[in-house]
């Protein structure tokens, strides 16, 4: 799994026009699933996420947590995050999960975002065209890889 985060101050997603995921202060989460991705990423990644300290303590240091500020989170799936652009200027998303693989594992994220957090997790819908909208705070942008554990 691959996510980018991002430390938002409001973030909303569209879908045929109508909003159907806004949350102000927290995280605008993009998730990319492949097919090597299990439950144990699932698990590890939702609280990694749930747990990032990425918010100002009064000193101006990254020390508080989305439960330090009542943050919520907006998750998104992008198989785009697994494009590959080796070759050519058209990337390829051979990487990327299908659906029947993606969409257990995109749910079991928002259930475990949400144990975590003990908040409802926004959502757009899993392969329709979204519109997303952010107020990046910072701009503060994590970057996290299942398979690079760093």
């Amino acid at each position: 799994m691959r996510v980018v985060i991002q430390r938002v101050s409001e973030a909303s997603v569209k879908v045929n026009g109508e909003i159907i995921g806004h949350i102000k202060t927290g995280f605008l989460v993009l998730i990319g699933i492949e097919d090597a991705d299990t439950e144990e990423d699932a698990e590890w990644l939702s609280q990694k996420i749930a747990n990032m300290r990425i918010f100002d303590d009064e000193n101006g240091q990254m020390n508080k947590s989305l439960a330090n500020v009542d943050g919520s989170i907006l998750l998104i799936s992008q198989f785009t995050l697994f494009a590959q652009t080796k070759k050519g200027n058209r990337p390829g998303f051979t990487r990327a999960a299908r659906p029947e693989k993606a969409i257990p594992l995109y749910e079991m994220m928002i259930l475990k975002l949400e144990n975590y957090t003990s908040k409802k997790t926004q959502t757009g819908i899993f392969g329709a065209d979204m519109k997303v909208s952010l107020l990046n705070d910072g701009p503060v942008t994590i970057c996290i890889d299942t398979k690079n554990r760093e």
